[in-house]
């Protein structure tokens, strides 16, 4: 008897293959729970049809599935991409890695150009950044005057700028500005441009 039971609990349970019901109750599921574009749906759709495998005759038809939530307005690339971009400039990431986030969630070109931030917002995004890790003039601790612990503690703070998505020039002026108030100055000298 305590052999059957421990073959049981060690077998997984196969998960039961979708039909065109199950798909389309996933995708709505999915919907109901995320802001989503119309590439991340379609890949979670393949991923989930790939995991349980396909129950009905012929293949899921998952691009016409997506059409039709496109079509009813469940899924909107507008939207969710202009609400992504502005989440990720508020967290202080740059136009590279906006421009990222949103080529990975299958975002067209066009639409991504037109949302690429602004050099105010991208100013902006930078001295957000800045505070949030406390960069340049953000940076409190008291640093001894070893100039070249300074410079390297320069270069880790541009690294990491860069990586978030920041070009060098704007990554550079905020690291070295001299003071809070003169990095809000740049920041508003690029709104008066705009």
């Amino acid at each position: 008897m305590g052999d059957s039971n421990a073959s049981k609990a060690g077998r997984r349970r196969m998960p039961k293959p979708l039909d065109r019901r199950r798909l389309r109750d996933l995708a709505l599921s999915y919907v109901a729970r995320f802001s989503t574009s119309a590439g991340k749906l379609d890949a979670y759709l393949l991923r989930k049809v790939r995991e349980k495998g396909w129950s009905d005759d012929g293949q899921p038809e998952i691009p016409s599935l997506v059409e039709d939530f496109i079509a009813k307005g469940y899924v909107d690339d507008r939207v969710y991409a202009s609400a992504r971009a502005n989440a990720l400039l508020a967290r202080g990431y740059g136009a590279r890695r906006v421009e990222q986030d949103l080529r990975g969630a299958g975002i067209e070109e066009s639409l991504r150009g037109e949302l690429a931030p602004s050099d105010f917002d991208a100013r902006q995004a930078a001295a957000a950044f800045a505070r949030r890790r406390r960069f340049g003039p953000f940076d409190t601790a008291q640093r001894d005057d070893d100039p070249a612990a300074r410079f390297k503690l320069r270069e880790k703070q541009l690294a990491a700028m860069v990586r978030a998505g920041h070009d060098f020039d704007k990554a550079r002026r905020v690291i070295e500005a001299a003071s809070v108030g003169e990095l809000e100055k740049w920041c508003a000298e690029a709104e008066i441009e705009w």
